[in-house]
């Protein structure tokens, strides 16, 4: 039987291996998209899906994200668009953790919503949008509120996580929860014009200090509403952030937080 290697090498394009190829390969050997990506960024083939990220992601450095494991927590505005965004950058396992379902009132901002998933677990339409634009991806969807009592479990093996969260008290025990497991959390939060995002690495307390003054359960944003650009503001932000960390690239937020005001067109480094 001829070998995985053999294939990929005879039929990659010099160093890419296009999708009908990856389609292929998988069928006359019977493994997942995921596995043959894995296989040919381990054998310095590109998929070709990930061409233009190469001037700035090399393909070691793609092949570390897709062996990455990073949890979303809330899959609404920031968490819908962080995992179309990661999936499309190639990370290879995303887990994602929310227990509501999609309402109308979703549709002005979040990516995943539309009529036609209304009354839809919001984790089952990421599984589905992530298949529709990157099968290799790893999708573990989980339809679960995250807790104190389930945040150990839920964040076994994880790499880093992506607080999409919209309740302070939850985020308070997510960032517990992570320095528990020294796990890097990448913070966002966004109301009406304005967002802010931060990075709490293992041993630091920045959610503690973001919101040492808060007593409210819910933030500003019921009051400011949220319009559909915010969210994929700062949600870009926090992706970048995983990106940077996990790849150990350029400087991260840390010890320090981004204050937007898309209004003024303003952005504020905050020192925690």
């Amino acid at each position: 039987m001829e070998a995985l290697d053999d294939f990929l090498r005879s039929h990659a394009q010099e160093d890419l291996l296009p999708w009908s190829v990856q389609v292929e390969a998988a069928n006359r050997f019977g493994l997942t998209y995921g596995e043959i990506e894995e296989a040919a960024l381990g054998m310095d083939i590109l998929p070709v899906r990930y061409l233009r990220n190469r001037q700035t992601i090399n393909t070691v450095q793609q092949l570390h994200l897709f062996r990455s494991k990073v949890a979303v927590i809330g899959c609404g505005g920031l968490g819908g668009y962080a995992v179309e965004e990661m999936a499309r950058l190639g990370i290879g396992h995303i887990k994602v953790i929310d227990p509501d379902v999609f309402e109308e009132h979703n549709m002005n901002r979040q990516v995943l919503s539309s009529p036609g998933v209304l009354g839809k677990p919001k984790v089952e339409a990421a599984a589905q949008r992530v298949m529709e634009i990157n099968p290799a991806v790893t999708v573990v969807p989980v339809k679960k509120a995250f807790t104190t009592g389930n945040g150990i479990e839920l964040l076994q093996g994880i790499n880093i996580v992506l607080d999409a969260l919209d309740t302070i008290p939850t985020r308070l025990e997510l960032a517990e929860i992570c320095k528990k497991l020294n796990i890097p959390l990448v913070h966002g939060s966004i109301a009406g014009w304005y967002g802010q995002a931060a990075v709490q690495f293992p041993g630091e307390d920045i959610l503690g200090k973001i919101y040492s003054r808060y007593k409210e359960k819910k933030g500003i944003e019921t009051e400011l509403g949220i319009p559909s650009f915010t969210p994929a503001v700062v949600a870009s932000i926090q992706v970048a952030e995983v990106c940077k960390i996990l790849l150990n690239e350029g400087k991260p937020l840390r010890q320090r937080m981004l204050s937007i005001n898309l209004l003024d067109m303003e952005i504020v480094e905050i020192q925690l």
